[in-house]
């Protein structure tokens, strides 16, 4: 059996569907979907089981699972903005590291998800290497919550035992239940529908015009692409950065939208809302070269080819999951 935590979720359910596709339907999924448009990213989907993720920790403390192969565990509170910072520590810090003390006993493959967040404001550089992950200061308490995660593989030197990845930008399909913390080319098509425009924030530093701002947009197919491939690699191990290594700025992504829809662009720039400005990132861009190293074969799409088929193929309501 395979474990996938977060399995309604975003990048959980993208997994499932990959997991499916290569035939893989004893799958347990574990998620907290509460009142959430959740449990749709799971319709069409084949797994064995669905267990709340405290349910879950108990029956798998107290052995009363059948034999788990890997738990892939991408469950977590992903809200930068989350303000409940035990919450934050109990749910993405105390339950992952449950989770990896048990399959290092157990010896079931485990990979999980860590964050671009731990970058901070990325004067430190965007290095996955191990000696630099005790120097970073994230920004916020989500990526301070994956950091010590981070740290605590480290410490323990298990990074050669598990396997984490630091998601950079991830969009694409089944992130419609995420509110505010959904891509911008999700929020994007919308606005284009109804004002025929789309909103970026503002620049706040001299050496960034506005909508220069850049980040390492990666798209959802092409991560779960990664995940599979570690998920079959169990001797590839460690904490890498997936992002696509290539930095684009806001105001790419916006005009990739307006292709995607054949429109002429039309970008407003607006005020960053105060309490974010001394948290806002203006540049992320994953090293990627340690999981070149590892071997990974998966060769990342351009941004333009990304959004085309994201916007295309799966944003009208009626097209929308994987």
């Amino acid at each position: 059996m395979i474990v996938v935590t977060g399995g309604a979720g975003f990048i959980g359910s993208a997994m499932l569907a990959k997991l499916n596709e290569h035939g893989e339907t004893d799958v347990l999924v574990v998620d907290d979907m509460g009142t959430s448009d959740k449990w749709k990213n799971l319709v069409g989907k084949r797994f064995t089981d669905y267990v709340h993720k405290d349910a879950f920790i108990e029956m798998l403390l107290n052995e009363r699972l059948p034999k788990i192969e890997a738990i892939i565990h991408m469950g977590a509170n992903s809200s930068t903005t989350e303000r409940d910072v035990e919450h934050l520590m109990e749910n993405n810090y105390r339950y992952t590291r449950i989770l990896a003390e048990w399959s290092v006993r157990k010896k079931a493959r485990f990979i999980y998800a860590s964050s671009g967040a731990t970058y901070g404001d990325g004067a430190l550089g965007f290095s996955d290497a191990d000696a630099v992950s005790p120097t970073l200061r994230p920004l916020n308490a989500y990526g301070y919550s994956k950091q010590i995660m981070d740290q605590w593989i480290l410490q323990h030197d298990l990074q050669h035992k598990v396997a984490g990845i630091k998601f950079f930008n991830v969009f694409g399909p089944n992130e419609y239940h995420k509110g505010e913390m959904k891509s911008l080319i999700c929020k994007a098509y919308y606005q284009i529908q109804e004002q025929g425009k789309i909103r970026l924030f503002k620049s706040y530093r001299p050496e960034y015009k506005h909508g220069e701002q850049v980040r390492d947009f990666v798209y959802i197919k092409d991560c779960t692409e990664v995940l599979w491939w570690l998920l079959n690699a169990p001797k590839v191990n460690g904490i890498f950065n997936l992002g696509t290594g290539k930095a684009r700025s806001w105001n790419d992504l916006a005009r990739s939208v307006f292709a995607a829809l054949e429109l002429s662009p039309n970008i407003e720039y607006i005020e960053m809302p105060e309490e974010i400005r001394g948290a806002y990132q203006y540049r992320t861009e994953a090293s990627i070269t340690k999981l070149q190293a590892a071997g990974c074969p998966v060769q990342f799409r351009p941004l333009e080819d990304s959004v085309s088929d994201y916007v295309r193929n799966y944003l009208h309501p009626e097209l929308r999951y994987l």
